[in-house]
């Protein structure tokens, strides 16, 4: 997947520009973001989309030495089934 990384979100466009899916982790504060919302669009669900885009904030918060909590019922349920993201979390 070829994912567009801004600030606070991370998000995969189809080529007219169409949002497709996104996960966005607004700032809490210096350290610390929350992840609160996970999209993906009807066309892609069932193909591990969500997980991808999980997978890639949360390895962006690790290179970036940043702590998540989370309020997005998906990356709660992600986060449960990827035991070695744990020391992510605040």
């Amino acid at each position: 997947m070829n994912f567009t990384y801004t600030p606070n979100k991370i998000a995969l466009y189809h080529s007219d520009s169409n949002l497709l899916a996104e996960v966005t982790f607004p700032d809490v504060d210096d350290n610390t973001v929350n992840i609160n919302h996970t999209f993906v669009d009807d066309s892609l669900r069932g193909q591990g989309v969500a997980g991808q885009l999980m997978k890639a904030a949360a390895d962006h918060l690790r290179s970036e030495g940043k702590k998540a909590v989370l309020t997005c019922s998906y990356a709660i349920t992600w986060f449960e089934k990827h035991p070695e993201y744990q020391d992510l979390l605040k």
